[in-house]
This record gives C-alpha cells, sequence and structure tokens, in this order.
C-alpha cells in the first residue's frame, strides 16, 4: 500500500481571489494516474480513434469498389454503413416512430420505456455486415465445407434468367429448407451474385455463432414471444432493406422440412416485402425460386424423429456435433472419408413483384407465397438416393432387381416428362440403380439378396423421408402415391 500514500507535486493555476497564481496542489498518486487515464481516453476518442476508423473505413470502401466490379449485383451503401447508424436510422424512422407510440398507449408505460424497448429490439436484429468477414472468410469456408462432405452441382433450366434481372431491382432468393447445410451451400454458390442477407432464427443466437452470423449481414427473427412493436420494427428494417436494394435470402417455410416435402409457406416476411413495396418506384422486387436437394442429410434422424412426435425442437447436443466433426476430419486425414453423395442446387422462373401485381392487382400475398413455393416444388432436384429410394417406395417397399429397375426407369422417364431437373450420372450406363442401392445399403437402410430388395426393418420412414424429394412431382394418376401418403408399413417378411 506504500504507493497509495505517494504523493506528486503539480503546477497548478489558482483563480480563486486572494490566492496566488501559482501553488503546489498535492495528489495521491492513484488519483494522477486516473486523470491522466481520462486524458489518455478522451484524447483516443475525439483525436485518435477517429482517424483509425476513417483509415480502416477508406480501406474498406475500396475493397468493395474492387469487389462490386466481379459481383453481378454490387453491394449497396446500405450494407457497409455503420452498425449504430443503421439502429439509429430505423428507430427514428416514422413508421417505428408510431409504432412505438402506440405500444405505449396499448400496454400503459411511459414513452421513453417503450422507446428503449424499441431500440433493444433494433439492435437485437440490425446486423454488422463485414465484407472481410463475408468474402475474406465465410465464403472460403462455406466452399471447403461444401465441397468436403458433397459432391455440389448446381443447375436448372431457368439459371439464365438471373442474368437478365435488372441491375436495379432488389433480389430475394426464395427457398425450401432441408437441411442447416442450407446456409452454407447457398452462401458459396451465390457469392457470384451478392453478399446475401439471411433471416436467421433464434437457434443460432449463441455465442460465438452468434457474432460470426451478424458479421455474414444475417438478422436474427424471433418466432415465438414477438409482439406487435418487435413486428413492426423487424418490417421497417426489411422493408428498408429492400428498398435499398439489399440481396436477401429467406427460407418461407420456417423451418427445416420434417418429412422431406417442401411444405407450405409461412407468410410473414414475404408480407412485409408486398406490404412495404411501391409500384410508383423504378425499382422491382424480383423473387428467386431456389430448391436444394442432397443424397445425404446430416440432421436425417432427428428430423424424422421431430415428425413423427409432431414437434418443432431439436435437442442438439453439443458434444455429439464435435465428436462427428472430428471422426470426419480423422477420416479425410487418414483419407478413409466417404463423401455423403450429391448435393444439388436449382434455380426456378424468377417472379417480378411489379408483373405480378400489375398481371393480378387483387391478388393477396397468400397467392404470392403459393406461387412461389410452386415453383421451388417444381426445381427440386432429382438426386440418386432419392431418385432409387422413390423407386423403391413406388414398389411397395420390396420388389425383385428386375422389378426394382422397371420401376425407375419408368420413374426417370415419368419425371422427364414433367421437365424435373436430374443429376443421375449413370443413367446411359446402368450404374445409377446400383449406386443408389450400394449407399442405401451401407447406410442400412435396406436388404439386398440375389432375388430380393427391401427396405430394412425401422427403416420406412427414412426411405420415405428421402423419397419424398422425387414422389414430390407426380400423383396418382402416374400411379405413384401422392407425397402426404408415402411413409410405408414394414414389408412383409
Amino acid at each position: 500500500m506504500g504507493w497509495f500514500l505517494y504523493t506528486c507535486h503539480l503546477p497548478f493555476r489558482c483563480f480563486l481571489q486572494d490566492k496566488p497564481m501559482f501553488q503546489t496542489v498535492e495528489l495521491p498518486l492513484w488519483a494522477l494516474v486516473l486523470i491522466l487515464g481520462f486524458a489518455a481516453v478522451t484524447f483516443a476518442s475525439h483525436f485518435l480513434f477517429p482517424s483509425v476508423r476513417w483509415f480502416f473505413r477508406r480501406r474498406m470502401e475500396r475493397a468493395v469498389a474492387k469487389l462490386n466490379t466481379r459481383l453481378q449485383r454490387p453491394i449497396e451503401p446500405f450494407r457497409i454503413m455503420r452498425r449504430q447508424d443503421q439502429v439509429t436510422r430505423l428507430i427514428y424512422d416514422p413508421q417505428v416512430m408510431e409504432a412505438v407510440r402506440e405500444y405505449a398507449r396499448n400496454e400503459g408505460v411511459p414513452p421513453n420505456v417503450a422507446f428503449e424497448k424499441a431500440r433493444s429490439y433494433a439492435r437485437e436484429i440490425v446486423p454488422g455486415f463485414s465484407t472481410a468477414t463475408y468474402f475474406g472468410f465465410a465464403i472460403k469456408l462455406a466452399q471447403k465445407i461444401s465441397q468436403g462432405l458433397y459432391k455440389v452441382r448446381i443447375g436448372g433450366a431457368d439459371s439464365p434468367a438471373l442474368a437478365q434481372i435488372d441491375s436495379r431491382a432488389a433480389v430475394v432468393f426464395v427457398m425450401n429448407h432441408r437441411s442447416n447445410m442450407d446456409y452454407v451451400l447457398i452462401t458459396w454458390l451465390a457469392s457470384s451474385h451478392s453478399a446475401l442477407s439471411y433471416a436467421v432464427g433464434e437457434w443460432a443466437r449463441v455465442w460465438p455463432l452468434k457474432a460470426l452470423i451478424r458479421a455474414m449481414g444475417a438478422y436474427f427473427i424471433r418466432r415465438r414471444y414477438s409482439n406487435s412493436l418487435y413486428r413492426a420494427i423487424l418490417a421497417r428494417y426489411v422493408q428498408m432493406s429492400i428498398q435499398q436494394g439489399t440481396t436477401q435470402a429467406i427460407f418461407p417455410e420456417g423451418g427445416l422440412s420434417l418429412t422431406g416435402l417442401v411444405g407450405p409457406a409461412k407468410r410473414g416476411l414475404l408480407h412485409y416485402i408486398v406490404r412495404g413495396y411501391n409500384m410508383a418506384d423504378n425499382a422491382d422486387v424480383v423473387f428467386v425460386p431456389v430448391a436444394l436437394n442432397y443424397d445425404r442429410i446430416l440432421e436425417d434422424h432427428i428430423l424424422i424423429q421431430a415428425g413423427m412426435k409432431g414437434i418443432r425442437r431439436f435437442p442438439v447436443r453439443v458434444r455429439v456435433v464435435i465428436g462427428n466433426g472430428l471422426r470426419i476430419l480423422w477420416q479425410k486425414m487418414w483419407r478413409h472419408f466417404t463423401p455423403f453423395g450429391y448435393a444439388a442446387v436449382c434455380y426456378g422462373a424468377p417472379v417480378s413483384l411489379k408483373e405480378f401485381l400489375t398481371q393480378q392487382p387483387d391478388a393477396s400475398t397468400e397467392t404470392l407465397a403459393e406461387t412461389l413455393m410452386e415453383r421451388i416444388r417444381a426445381a427440386v432436384p432429382v438426386l440418386p438416393v432419392p431418385f432409387v429410394a422413390a423407386g423403391l417406395v413406388r414398389c411397395g417397399g420390396s420388389a425383385s432387381p428386375d422389378a426394382l429397375a422397371e420401376a425407375c426407369n419408368a420413374l426417370q422417364q415419368d419425371l422427364i416428362d414433367r421437365r424435373a431437373w436430374m443429376h443421375l450420372e449413370g443413367v446411359q450406363n446402368g450404374t445409377l440403380l446400383a449406386d443408389g442401392l450400394r449407399a442405401l445399403e451401407e447406410r442400412g437402410q435396406i436388404t439386398r439378396t440375389a432375388d430380393d430388395i427391401r427396405i430394412a426393418p425401422g427403416q420406412q420412414e427414412v426411405l420415405g423421408f428421402y423419397a419424398a424429394s422425387v414422389l414430390q412431382r407426380c400423383d396418382t394418376a402416374q400411379g405413384i402415391a401422392p407425397a402426404d401418403t408415402i411413409l410405408l408399413a414394414e414389408p412383409d417378411k
């Protein structure tokens, strides 16, 4: 404690009456250190930090300008605005201020309390997009993960239509939700178009994932425990982003598919976009349907069990996830890892909101949502494992090799007639069926003998889950069960 008792002598100018102009003032050493510390912080905040921020911001703006030369849709200034500036701009928006006043009246709270709650909601929603994080780290990581786990394919008859979209239009990618890999896959594949802004659920609000997702430009939305004030702020943020031309990516199903089907849309975000659109503006909003499919979905058993229980809670254990990740890395290190098959992305026919509202002025958001979901269903790519699973389901869960081959040929022709996008390598040389059956057998989902191929006991729901992505394109008129009745009873032994 001896240092605490030390004093120092400082010349100090004094303006008190009847006092000398200069006199010595004694201060404890800790007080001197505290004063100098405050002085240093003040100097840094007023002189040093602004200069440093200006330096790095100039570098970022030059990097963004250079990056925009190779992107089909340049990054808008709204995306690189400081996060605090976006929050301030959002909470002082006239519509948000009206929502604050209405919330204060309805809840019987002071306006300043309602305003602070609005500020907290805005800070919760608004992301902090980082160009370096998105294009320097996230894209490369997404590419390595995607190509490390799958053989990735992209296609679709409507892919060239993306290049013809007006550069002034705001683009919204509307996607089906098959797996959490969707975020990784589409982030990488869309990196040549623009930086995507995702709507992410509450599940991702955990450290350190939360900071990374914010830096990638995603914004969090509450699917539970929301109120009118929160929904008003979320709506204005989405509308302001669209008006500024920010490229959005949304999963209208509101969650992962529990059955393998492309389900109905929840119209929340679509409703916000349509409600905030002004046809008098020259800019358009173009919805791009995007369909994803996989030969193997990492969370398949978790999703199937949740669907059977009728709940949307996925109790993911961190130790299991880390353990599986380490196991894959170990297998890759020793070159024993077998990829999970194909992952594919297919673009459907775009929908112009201006044209849609012009042609159907009385159409509701529900009509638009149904149109988009139909185009997503029509664009779902057909991959080897789901295709063979669909053929086996079509046979009732058990068939001879010849009967299964005949069923798959008929199914293939039916899909061709429906203009389905198929990535079926080996169709011409007859190896498709063998490859699909081998993958299903390695997973223990089928049993094979020389005269019989059948679904393994207890695997009916799994085969139906994968077959759904193919069978949803077909109907009973073609001899195929409708998509909502594809789960089979256990085959006779």
